[in-house]
C-alpha cells in the first residue's frame, strides 16, 4: 500500500459525491477484516488488531494491541515487561497497552482480494444510501434522462452521474415506442434501499406525470392561482383533469388550454398523442359529474345514494354514445375523476318507464292530470281545461293543429306533448288488454338494452373491457373542441 491510496480516495469521492471520512472508514473496516485472516498467529480472535489511517502520509497502518504483563500466558494478547521496555523504553510499566505495528508486506493476494471485495461493497452501500437520501423526498417529481437500454421489457433511463432509473413495462404508456439515446421524462414513484437492482422506480403511466406536466406548462398552476383537484388516465389513450381557480377573474380551463391550445398541445405531444379533457371542478357532485362527462351534454343528474356515492346521469339519445365513450371509456374515467359510481340513463328509456307507470295508474282508475306531462306548465294546463281537456286521455285524442292553436306553441313542441300523452294511453291499453306487468316491464327493458340506454361505471373501475356494449362507430364520435364545449379540450 502506498500514498496513492489517498489520491484514489479523492478521485472516488469526487466521482461519486460521497463523504471522504465514510470511504476511509469503509477502507479501514475492509483492511481489518483481511488482516484478521492474515495475522491469526498474532490474534486468533482478531479483536486486538487495529487499523488506523495516517492522514499526514495518506497510509493505512496495521497494528496489534498487547498488554504488558510480568508473565506471559497468552502470547497473542500479552507482552512481557522486558520486551515492552526494549521496544518502547524504560517508562513502560505492567498493565500498559502497546500497539505493535504489523508488516503489511506479509498480507498476500488473498487478503488483498478480501479487502477489495469488502471495500467495494461498503462503497456501494454508501452510494445507495446517498441516492436514497437524495431522492426519497422527490417521489412524485419529474426526472429527465436518456433511454439507456431495455431489460425484459423494462426501460432503463440514464440520469447522469452513473445513476440509473427503471421504468417497468407496466409503467410504460400503451402505444409508446422508445429508442436508445432518446430523451425521456418520467415521474418518480418509488425509491428503494434494496441492495440489488435500480433504486429509483419511475413511471410514464401515472396520473402524477400529467399533473406535473401541467404544472410545468401552466404558470398559473405553478403559482397556485389555478389548482389541480384530480386527474385520471388510461395511459396512451385518454385522460381527464379537473381544475379550479382561486381567483374569480381567472378561467382555470382557459389557463390550462392556452392561446390557441398551445399549452395543452405541448403536453399532448409529450404524452405521444394522448387525448386530454380539461374539466372545471365543482364542489357540487352533480355539477362536477356533468362537467366530467364532457364532451357529452348532460340533461339531468340524480343522486340516488349519497352514502354509497351513487348517481344516475340522464342524457339525450343523441348524446348517449358520446357520454359512454369507446368501450365505456368516457363514463369510466368520469366516475374515477368524480369519485362516484355513475349510471348513464337514456332520456328516451326514462320517458318510456314513466309512461308505463302512468299507464298503470290510468288502468287502475286513477286520472293522470296533463301537468304530469313533461313540457306542460300550469298556465297551459289551465288553458287546456278551458277547452275541456283535463286529463291525459282527452289530450291524447286532440289533434296537433288544435294543440298548436290552444297553447300557442310550435309544431314540434305540440307533437312532443301529444306523443307523451299517446304513449301513456298506449301503456294503459296494454294493461287493460291483459298484458302482465312483468311482460310490459320486459318490453321496456328490452328496448332499453337495444338502445344501450343504461351503463353503470364504478369510481374504482379500471378494466376497459367490462363496460357497455356500445358500437365503436357510435362511441368514436369526435370530442367537442375547445370552442364547442367549454371546460373540455380534446385532441
Amino acid at each position: 500500500m502506498t500514498s496513492s491510496i489517498g489520491q484514489s480516495i479523492e478521485v472516488l469521492c469526487n466521482e461519486q459525491g460521497i463523504d471522504r471520512d465514510l470511504v476511509i472508514e469503509a477502507m479501514k473496516e475492509a483492511v481489518k477484516a483481511a488482516a484478521r485472516k492474515q495475522f491469526k498467529a498474532h490474534d486468533k480472535v482478531g479483536d486486538s488488531i487495529q487499523v488506523e489511517w495516517n492522514n499526514e502520509e495518506s497510509l493505512i497502518e496495521i497494528a496489534v494491541q498487547k498488554t504488558v504483563v510480568e508473565e506471559v500466558e497468552n502470547p497473542s494478547a500479552e507482552l512481557s515487561l522486558a520486551e515492552a521496555q526494549e521496544m518502547a523504553g524504560d517508562e513502560i510499566e505492567v498493565g500498559d497497552a502497546l500497539l505493535i505495528p504489523l508488516p503489511q508486506e506479509e498480507m498476500g493476494r488473498i487478503a488483498a482480494q478480501t479487502a477489495k471485495q469488502i471495500l467495494v461493497q461498503k462503497v456501494r452501500e454508501a452510494i445507495r444510501e446517498k441516492v436514497y437520501d437524495e431522492y426519497v423526498d422527490r417521489i412524485g417529481t419529474l426526472i429527465n434522462g436518456v433511454v439507456k437500454r431495455f431489460e425484459r421489457g423494462d426501460l432503463i433511463m440514464d440520469l447522469g452521474n452513473n445513476l440509473e432509473a427503471i421504468i417497468e413495462r407496466k409503467e410504460l404508456s400503451r402505444g409508446e415506442s422508445w429508442n436508445q439515446g432518446e430523451r425521456i421524462r418520467a415521474v418518480i414513484i418509488d425509491v428503494s434501499k434494496e441492495p440489488r437492482g435500480q433504486q429509483i422506480r419511475a413511471s410514464r403511466a401515472s396520473a402524477e406525470l400529467l399533473k406535473k406536466l401541467f404544472e410545468m406548462e401552466v404558470p398559473e398552476i405553478y403559482d397556485e392561482t389555478v389548482v389541480i383537484k384530480s386527474a385520471v388516465r388510461e395511459p396512451g389513450d385518454r385522460a381527464k383533469i379537473a381544475v379550479t381557480s382561486n381567483e374569480k377573474d381567472v378561467d382555470p380551463v382557459g389557463a390550462c388550454v392556452g392561446m390557441k391550445g398551445s399549452r395543452v398541445q405541448n403536453i399532448i405531444k409529450e404524452l405521444r398523442g394522448e387525448k386530454i379533457d380539461i374539466i372545471e371542478w365543482s364542489d357540487e357532485p352533480s355539477v362536477f359529474a356533468a362537467n366530467a362527462l364532457s364532451p357529452a351534454k348532460v340533461s339531468q343528474v340524480r343522486i340516488t345514494d349519497i352514502n354509497e356515492r351513487k348517481m344516475d346521469v340522464i342524457v339525450g339519445e343523441d348524446q348517449l354514445s358520446l357520454a359512454i365513450g369507446k368501450k365505456g371509456q368516457n363514463v369510466r374515467l368520469a366516475a374515477r375523476l368524480v369519485g362516484w359510481d355513475i349510471k348513464i340513463v337514456s332520456e328516451d328509456v326514462l320517458k318510456k318507464a314513466v309512461a308505463l307507470e302512468m299507464g298503470r295508474m290510468m288502468a287502475s282508475g286513477e286520472a293522470v292530470p296533463v301537468t304530469a306531462l313533461e313540457g306542460v306548465t300550469s298556465s297551459q294546463a289551465e288553458v287546456l281545461a278551458e277547452k275541456g281537456i283535463t286529463d291525459v286521455e282527452t289530450l291524447a285524442a286532440t289533434s296537433v293543429d288544435d294543440l298548436v292553436d290552444f297553447l300557442d306553441v310550435s309544431l314540434d313542441e305540440a307533437e312532443t306533448i301529444l306523443a307523451s300523452a299517446q304513449q301513456i294511453v298506449e301503456a294503459r291499453n296494454r294493461e287493460v288488454e291483459g298484458v302482465s306487468e312483468d311482460d310490459a316491464s320486459e318490453g321496456v327493458f328490452a328496448e332499453e338494452a337495444d338502445a344501450a340506454g343504461e351503463v353503470e361505471a364504478e369510481a374504482e373501475e379500471a378494466s376497459p373491457d367490462e363496460d357497455a356494449n356500445v358500437s365503436e362507430e357510435e362511441s368514436e364520435k369526435p370530442a367537442a373542441s375547445e370552442d364547442d364545449s367549454e371546460g373540455e379540450s380534446a385532441a
